[in-house]
């Protein structure tokens, strides 16, 4: 069977170590064990690894070890990528300010990802951007892409 390919946005990453929420952290953690395992076919962006090189130090490198424990295929940013995140913004699913969260989506959409996985419900994980993404592929004809918090991929193990 042909493996999903999982599209991660940052705050995937940034959970591996946010203590704060320790059953989003614990989730986390499983995900990446199947990741390292080469369960998913993983994607992500070069707006997260920007956004990573963001976070202050030791936070920064502690991430981009647990990036170096798996295997992913790096999304630029393209011109397609870009035409995508403005048509989201142009159809008031989302605003100019979460312009790095649209680039996400189109990341995704352009690059025919499975799924878009993130703990960021504000904006990417809610009922008015998986609906807007929807007509978007509906009207852009792009492949049906689904968006998941990371606990719905351990589900899918039991």
């Amino acid at each position: 069977m042909r493996k999903l390919k999982v599209y991660l946005d940052t705050s995937v990453i940034s959970h591996l170590l946010q203590e704060d929420v320790p059953e989003k952290m614990a989730d986390t953690r499983k995900l990446w064990e199947m990741f390292k395992n080469k369960k998913y076919e993983v994607y992500l962006s070069t707006i997260v690894l920007k956004e990573i090189q963001k976070c202050p130090e030791p936070k920064r490198t502690q991430l981009i070890d647990y990036l170096n424990e798996i295997e992913f295929t790096t999304l630029d940013i393209t011109e397609d990528v870009t035409a995508v995140a403005y048509k989201i913004i142009e159809l008031g699913i989302l605003t100019q300010k979460s312009f790095d969260d649209c680039q996400h989506i189109g990341a995704a959409l352009i690059h025919e990802c499975d799924c878009i996985i993130s703990w960021n419900f504000k904006h990417i994980v809610n009922v008015k951007t998986i609906r807007g993404v929807r007509a978007i592929t509906n009207l852009e004809g792009y492949k049906m892409i689904e968006i998941w918090n990371p606990s719905v991929l351990l589900e899918s193990e039991d």
